[in-house]
């Protein structure tokens, strides 16, 4: 498989191959990602390929480090407006579930001068990462950054459905208490 780098090189040359890299190299986890979030294969699909226009739209002149971070990052953003324009009068589906699991340690964000706040916070929130097992991270990541139902999860790291939902119980309250000693959550 092609190194990220190359894939890079490919987009600075604007050949449309880096596409194709980069779809071969990261597609399932893009589909996954965006599928977990939207709940159809065919909006899904029309997210990735338009966080693939819009990775060939920013690079160049970005020159993206880590290349996976980057392309999931695009992905997100853009599966979560379609999320949020299909699906949040209806507050139905996992998402809906797994960011109303998470929003109670976290403080609501209502105005634009909370920006460097949201930053602050999310420098702390990596910070509790650090602290947790590796085993706790990717339970942690695998539901609130790419959205994994539980099954998905206790597949990935071996454990039961009810272990994860145990789990990701006690992170949350772990990470709240973290978050009260730091003054953070209101």
């Amino acid at each position: 498989m092609i190194d990220d780098e190359k894939i890079i090189d490919l987009f600075f040359e604007r050949s449309e191959q880096g596409i194709r890299e980069l779809d071969n190299k990261y597609g399932a986890v893009c589909h996954n990602l965006s599928y977990n979030i939207v709940n159809s294969r065919q909006d899904a699909e029309e997210c990735v390929n338009d966080a693939y226009l819009g990775a060939w739209n920013a690079i160049p002149p970005v020159h993206p480090n880590p290349l996976l971070s980057y392309i999931v990052k695009i992905v997100r953003n853009i599966s979560l407006k379609i999320y949020w324009r299909k699906e949040a009068a209806k507050r139905s589906g996992h998402y809906t579930i797994a960011l109303e699991e998470i929003e109670g340690c976290i403080a609501d964000q209502k105005t634009v001068e909370d920006e460097i706040e949201a930053r602050e916070l999310a420098r702390i929130i990596e910070a509790f990462l650090d602290t947790l097992t590796a085993k706790e991270r990717v339970i942690f990541m695998r539901r609130y950054a790419y959205a994994d139902t539980y099954a998905d999860i206790a597949k990935r790291v071996g454990i039961s459905e009810k272990n994860v939902s145990v789990r990701l119980t006690l992170i949350r309250q772990k990470m709240k208490q973290y978050l009260i000693e730091r003054e953070v959550f209101v």
